[in-house]
């Protein structure tokens, strides 16, 4: 179980305070009618009431659309979902390029980012990161039967694929690799399979769902990290109120097998510790 960065007793605290600002609401309702919260103006939202979320929307299985349905789904999507629900509010999403996402952020334009925004000192540093809900270690991925790479310092004077704001950038650079810059993951294995970069890094889980929808990949993992990726809600500085109903809101989600469930939905198994 990840161990969680703030108190038992912060945490009760915040949950009071947001049962004693109910209690003294209007009595509006959130997305399930139950009139579980008031308009949510505690956390300072972008509009009361709604949980607005920044999100690719092109970044399978986290967050994408359905085929069939066009709609938008996936784990980051439900996770989502799952905690506007438990905080009674309503949820809008704003899809955004990831290499524009934190600037929407840092203007106000949305309340959190839900797009496996892994954790970091710089990111800690400029915002506020929810507990984890995505842990997964990262991975090296080469073209099947090249043996060129089997350890980072192998990447050295190697072209890897990486988006520039992405860990898996800073990750490269370090090790020496010469870095070419791409917006995600699907043009990083384009490059590739097309034989212009000899490596991505990225997490496993992404290459998991890729090997899942395209078995016949010929790419494979090299080098997995020793340490894993967590990933969170991003805020801005100023929700910290927010920041902890999430907080407990995933707390009660994981408890409750919820989080567990929708990690074996769309991997196999559970991803969130």
């Amino acid at each position: 179980m990840i161990r969680a960065r703030r108190t038992a007793i912060g945490l009760a605290a915040a949950a009071l305070t947001a049962i004693a600002l109910a209690a003294c609401s209007s009595g509006s309702t959130g997305s399930d009618g139950a009139g579980a919260s008031a308009s949510g103006d505690e956390y300072g939202l972008v509009s009361a009431g709604t949980l607005t979320v920044a999100t690719e929307g092109t970044y399978r299985p986290f967050s994408y659309h359905d085929e069939g349905s066009g709609d938008l789904v996936g784990y980051d999507v439900e996770i989502a979902e799952a905690v506007a629900e438990k905080l009674g509010l309503d949820i809008e999403f704003q899809e955004t390029q990831w290499d524009a996402i934190f600037a929407g952020l840092d203007a106000g334009r949305f309340d959190v980012i839900a797009n496996q925004v892994s954790i970091n000192p710089e990111r800690e540093e400029k915002y506020l990161l929810s507990e984890p809900y995505t842990v997964s270690p990262g991975v090296i991925v080469v073209n099947e039967g090249d043996s060129s790479i089997s350890s980072f310092d192998d990447l050295a004077g190697k072209t890897t694929a990486q988006s520039l704001t992405s860990n898996w950038y800073e990750l490269a650079q370090e090790a020496g690799a010469n870095v070419e810059a791409v917006e995600g993951w699907a043009q990083a294995v384009a490059l590739l399979e097309q034989g212009r970069v000899d490596a991505t890094i990225n997490d496993e889980l992404t290459f998991l769902d890729y090997l899942k929808s395209t078995p016949d990949a010929p790419i494979e993992v090299a080098v997995e990290t020793d340490d894993p990726s967590l990933s969170a809600f991003a805020a801005a500085k100023d929700k910290q109120a927010l920041v902890d109903a999430i907080d407990a809101a995933l707390e009660e989600l994981r408890a409750e097998g919820v989080l567990a469930g929708l990690g074996d939905k769309y991997f196999g198994a559970d991803v969130s510790e």
